[in-house]
């Protein structure tokens, strides 16, 4: 039997369940996807109970394939979500989906109380996100509803519940807690004082770290189990433990996440205010990061493509990069300005474009000017000369080669490697379970060069 360790990593998209052998390579994979359904108000939300039984079955079918022996399980997660649970350890809630709007008179309440929105923002490393800070989600829980609120007797962010089903152990995170929460003092160190003020805290479980494992039974088993770690933060460690030199790391998805761990100068108002925050690392360090909704926007618009060029869903995965077209665009397409909360693509008139895969280079140029935007904001001073790009704009070859364009004096990666936040997780219990030493070889690096693409 293989030693391995399982590991559990759910994103807003695909719930995936991943099998590590001991150098780091992925031995088995099952993907699930599943249909959202909707909370009380009517809002769409993750399906909890499917998520739950998606978790306990699939670690139940691999214990049963006697190739594989699993000393460890580890869990990596989208961030800003908790699960709210009864004191017998039961969902009293939904999943609630972090993009449902918070009510505008609580939001206001809550600043006017705790030092105004630029203050507060400056000490938690937050910007005002709504329920993407998913502190606000319990204050508005206990202003909004009241009833659910006296209900609630711990509240586990998302990684943290999926380790609770499989250790039966409720601990907190610092990796999910620093993640523009709201709940974090930067400067202190520490909870927030409103987090003790609230209610909050005793509804939170204690801190452990991230490289920890507790003594999980599951179904007749033993096994050393994470805590789980928030998917941004650990998609970071594989590159922390590789690379010593100053380097950015691009985490393509649903978001893209600019993650700078050597920038350490403070978050200044403006870059609060386009969307720039500060994670903290498995090891409690403070990485700046700059965010854009490119994946989803990305998802959108070929969606808007393919209807008008009646193609199918899929069709944009079979066009590659052309620097003919590339130069066209350039000559032909009026030069629309991207900014940071809006891709210049979203104003284009698809008519204007003789097919399909023109319509979709101009839609990576304009995404790409979008990311230079943000990328620009947590590059600091002394700009690292390496980027890496992980995730599915890593296999985008347009996206790559026009990154490349705008990064000129950086050498610009996509990096390869068995799924980067699931990877992390692994890593982030190295010692816990697994004897050799970490090679050298596990993220693969493919270099793009500005000097092969025209610029746009």
């Amino acid at each position: 039997m293989k030693n391995v360790i399982a590991i559990f990593d759910a994103g807003k998209t695909n719930k995936k369940l991943l099998l590590f052998d001991e150098h780091y390579k992925v031995v088995f994979e099952r993907i699930a996807r599943f249909t959202e359904t909707t909370d009380e108000d009517g809002f769409p939300c993750e399906n909890l109970e499917s998520l739950i039984e998606s978790v306990v079955d699939s670690l139940q079918e691999v214990i049963r394939n006697k190739e594989y022996n699993i000393i460890a399980v580890n869990f990596s997660a989208y961030g800003a979500s908790f699960v709210y649970l009864d004191e017998k350890g039961k969902p009293v809630a939904p999943l609630y989906n972090y993009l449902k709007p918070c009510s505008e008179n609580l939001v206001k309440q809550f600043y006017n109380t705790y030092g105004g929105e630029e203050e507060f923002s400056q000490l938690t490393a937050s910007p005002v996100l709504g329920n993407l800070n998913s502190g606000m989600q319990l204050y508005c829980i206990k202003y909004g509803k009241p009833e659910l609120f006296a209900q609630i007797k711990y509240a586990l962010h998302l990684p943290q519940f999926l380790s609770y089903l499989i250790s039966g152990r409720m601990y907190s995170d610092i990796t999910s807690i620093g993640c523009h929460t709201n709940l974090w003092n930067f400067e202190k160190n520490n909870y927030h004082e409103w987090v003790a003020k609230e209610g909050i805290l005793e509804k939170l479980a204690p801190v452990l770290a991230a490289e920890k494992t507790i003594t999980a039974d599951f179904s007749g088993n033993t096994y050393q189990a994470g805590i789980g770690l928030h998917d941004s933060s650990a998609a970071l460690i594989p590159y922390l433990i590789n690379f010593k030199e100053p380097f950015v790391l691009i985490s393509t998805g649903t978001w893209c996440i600019t993650l700078n761990p050597f920038n350490h100068t403070p978050l200044t108002p403006q870059e609060l205010k386009s969307d720039c925050l500060c994670y903290l690392q498995y090891n409690s360090s403070p990485v700046k990061a700059a965010r854009l909704f490119s994946g989803h926007e990305h998802d959108e618009q070929v969606k808007r493509i393919a209807e008008y060029f009646k193609a199918g869903a899929g069709s944009y995965k079979n066009i590659l990069f052309n620097d003919e077209i590339i130069a066209a665009l350039k000559k032909n397409q009026p030069k629309e300005t991207s900014s940071l909360t809006e891709c210049a693509f979203a104003k284009r008139n698809l008519s204007s474009f003789a097919s399909e895969e023109e319509a979709y280079h101009q839609l990576i140029i304009d995404l790409v000017a979008q990311q230079f935007l943000s990328a620009q904001l947590v590059m600091g001073t002394s700009r690292p000369k390496r980027i890496f790009v992980d995730g599915g704009f890593s296999k985008n070859d347009i996206y790559m080669n026009l990154l490349a364009t705008v990064f000129p004096d950086a050498e610009v990666y996509a990096a390869s490697m068995a799924q980067a936040s699931a990877l992390g997780a692994a890593l982030a219990i190295h010692k816990s379970w697994n004897t050799k030493p970490i090679s050298a070889d596990i993220i693969e690096l493919k270099y793009y060069s500005a000097a092969h693409t025209p610029s746009f």
